[in-house]
């Protein structure tokens, strides 16, 4: 099926902002990116989702190896009591000590707040068996690279300008991986951050959307 992603911006990221801009996604592919009225007049029987905000390539976050591997996120709300809600790292996981199990459900909880802040991709290399297989189930890319300055974070936008953050430039005729974020235009994305974002798309799959 033909779906249309609109919204207020989409920065391509390699060329020209498009105000009312629209990418077509058939499949697994982008087909047309575009003012949204040339966009649908061509492809009248697409479905059409409308966001506010701003269109980018999806993410990559340059930690990783750090939020997935050496940092526990509390199953909320079975572990909070104990745990608390704050992700836990450095000489507090080392006493938990969790099995390779329980690191690999940490994994997935946190694919889902990477997914949440317009991420499709992470760099690794990962190790741990039940963390790769959380990662891919995930539809993340894991990708060479080392972390970006600062402490590990999930909010890839907190290591630079946001186009530093994009996993690669929308093209015709390239993967389907975009996030949008609720914010006006690109000084948005740097002032609020990736924690607005309201979808995020992988394999032209909607894999997050904001209730």
């Amino acid at each position: 099926m033909l779906t249309i992603h609109a919204a207020d911006l989409v920065l391509p990221g390699d060329s020209d902002p498009v105000p009312g801009g629209a990418v077509l996604i058939d499949g697994d592919r982008i087909a047309a990116i575009g003012a949204y009225e040339d966009v649908a007049a061509g492809h009248p029987s697409a479905r059409v989702r409308r966001w506010p905000g701003v269109l980018t390539p999806g993410l990559v976050n340059r930690h990783g190896a750090d939020l997935l591997e050496h940092t526990y996120f509390p199953d909320d709300p079975f572990e909070t009591d104990e745990l608390g809600t704050d992700p836990i790292s450095g000489a507090a996981l080392a006493a938990l000590a969790p099995t390779e199990s329980r690191r690999g459900n940490s994994a997935r909880r946190c694919t889902q707040k990477l997914l949440a802040h317009g991420v499709v991709a992470v760099t690794g290399p990962l190790t741990v068996p039940a963390v790769r297989t959380a990662v891919r189930r995930a539809g993340l890319e894991v990708v060479p690279g080392g972390a970006g300055a600062g402490s590990a974070t999930l909010d890839p936008f907190a290591d630079g300008s946001p186009s530093d953050a994009f996993r690669a430039p929308l093209a015709v005729g390239g993967p389907a991986r975009l996030a949008v974020f609720d914010v006006p235009d690109e000084a948005g994305l740097a002032a609020h951050g990736a924690r607005t974002c309201v979808a995020t798309v992988i394999g032209g799959r909607l894999l997050h959307r904001r209730r």
